[in-house]
């Protein structure tokens, strides 16, 4: 099995070639991160010190999506493979732990369910039509999926009812504590909810609150979208997962290249909290985008509709 990227830095920060290698990676991802551009030599030394790790841990290390210290787990995943972002789009082996091998949390959302199909009717109005209500009254019955929805949604609606901007990079923070956190038993029924009518689907598509989370006032363009996303860790990170799990065939039965539609829906929910937060784009459909724009992409135009589409028309997703 794969180690842990922390453990892995650890070992060889105490072998001294190990060491070595690695600071120069250190200094090659820190140069990127920089947008420096990399003279020949420079290319060749940081590829040839990735070639020298070998068979070193550190090179097959992954890290898990609920770990404490998850960003500089990235952190050191992507300081080894930095190699891997000189192509466009060139993000299709997750630092994560494959999903079948992590530890599944058990939860009670079953016994809370029956909770709430024993209180009265009169209390839950609209349960039985709206299942998107019927899992948040689950999720409020259960302390932690409570709080933590309480919490990004309290810091994401700041500012709504004034001038004030929403502070987005403390709205995202929440929303991802709330599905890292809280069992995916509450997260996927709470997102994914079935809907027959358009306050059912309006409940379902104000999960992300889209004012704060999702829309800006104009469109940004997906290249700029993308460029922000490449530049942080933990949306980096998810963006690979999210290209490896959710790559779509035609001729699969689910759509999916690697026959596994849940953890596309995982990679899915990883997404949100991140610069490239998507969401359900009108209360009456499933469909599902970016919020951004391919207008005025000019010779880029082909990149940019091939970061929309992934969301747009992928039938793995």
């Amino acid at each position: 099995p794969s180690s842990d990227c922390v453990m892995a830095e650890q070992l060889c920060l105490s072998d001294s070639t190990c060491n070595a290698t690695y600071r120069t990676l250190e200094n090659c991802a820190l140069a990127k991160t920089r947008l420096l551009s990399l003279d020949h030599d420079s290319r060749v030394r940081c590829l040839n010190a990735e070639l020298d790790l070998g068979n070193s841990s550190l090179l097959h290390c992954k890290c898990h999506r609920r770990m404490k210290r998850q960003e500089h787990c990235l952190r050191i995943f992507w300081t080894v493979h930095s190699s891997m972002t000189d192509g466009y789009l060139n993000l299709e082996t997750s630092p994560y732990e494959n999903s079948a091998n992590e530890e599944h949390w058990k939860t009670d959302y079953n016994k809370l369910a029956a909770l709430v199909s024993g209180k009265n009717c009169s209390q839950l109005a609209g349960d039985a039509t709206n299942p998107c209500l019927r899992a948040t009254h689950i999720c409020n019955l259960s302390k932690k999926c409570f709080r933590l929805r309480t919490d990004y949604a309290s810091t994401c609606t700041k500012g709504a009812a004034s001038e004030d901007v929403c502070d987005r990079r403390k709205c995202h923070r929440g929303l991802r504590n709330f599905f890292e956190k809280v069992p995916e038993d509450f997260t996927k029924r709470i997102l994914f909810c079935p809907c027959q009518d358009e306050f059912c689907g309006e409940r379902r598509r104000k999960t992300i609150v889209p004012d704060c989370s999702f829309q800006y006032n104009t469109k940004p363009n997906c290249l700029w979208l993308l460029d922000s996303c490449l530049e942080d860790h933990i949306c980096k990170s998810r963006l690979a997962d999210f290209q490896q799990n959710c790559q779509p065939v035609d001729m699969s039965p689910d759509g999916c290249s690697l026959h596994n539609h849940a953890a596309c829906l995982q990679a899915y929910m990883g997404m949100i909290g991140t610069p490239m937060t998507p969401n359900y784009v009108s209360n009456s459909s499933v469909e599902v985008s970016l919020w951004c724009t391919c207008e005025n992409s000019g010779n880029q135009k082909e990149k940019c509709d091939q970061i929309l589409s992934m969301f747009e028309s992928n039938k793995c997703l």
